[in-house]
């Protein structure tokens, strides 16, 4: 699977029609967006995925940071990123290594709790059970870093109006910073095309 940006959509069907000869594009819309079958005079066969949901929130959590986004469009309208604490696995053994292990449980129970505070005032504008259909609210999401740690984060309680929403999830995705955070919005809104 590769990850084609919108504003070169264009461009990289121009390039599949190169290789492969005359296209032919059939375009339907599903519940998780809109899909693009490409299919070629030598048999080759691209889908695209889109992932269209506007406004689209963005979660993202490492154990070193964080960054939460609201988008609209290819936009970003609100933002938060930071940094946390918390402490990487330790070689000791005995009480040690159950002191540090509570220690970092600790830890990233607070970056859990940190990151769900600011989730909540960004994407849900600080109210847990906002109406459906109200205005800022995301209708998609962007999920990426330490899976378990993000899985906390969505499962919170206090972010349950984001439970169901469709989801992309970015994995592979460096420690959260305002660029990582923009890369994760255009990652988000790339056309993901798999080849047959």
């Amino acid at each position: 699977m590769i990850e084609v940006d919108q504003v070169r959509w264009e461009r990289w069907l121009d390039g599949f029609g190169a290789r492969h000869g005359p296209l032919t594009v059939e375009r339907s819309v599903t519940a998780d967006g809109p899909v693009v079958r490409v299919r070629a005079a030598d048999g080759a066969t691209a889908i695209a995925r889109g992932f269209e949901h506007d406004p689209l929130g963005i979660v993202l959590v490492r154990r070193g940071g964080y960054a939460v986004g609201l988008a609209h469009g290819s936009r970003l309208v609100a933002a938060k990123v930071g940094t946390r604490h918390v402490q990487s696995r330790t070689a000791a053994g005995g009480w040690s290594q159950q002191r540090f292990a509570r220690r970092r449980d600790g830890q990233a129970d607070e970056l859990v709790a940190a990151v769900t505070r600011h989730a909540r005032r960004l994407l849900l504008g600080d109210d847990e059970s906002p109406k459906a259909g109200a205005g800022g609210i995301p209708r998609g999401l962007v999920l990426g870093g330490d899976r378990a740690l993000v899985s906390q984060v969505v499962r919170a309680p206090a972010l349950r109006a984001l439970d169901g929403l469709p989801r992309r999830e970015l994995p592979d995705l460096r420690d959260p910073t305002r660029a990582v955070l923009e890369a994760a919005l255009r990652r988000g809104r790339a056309l993901r095309v798999e080849l047959e």
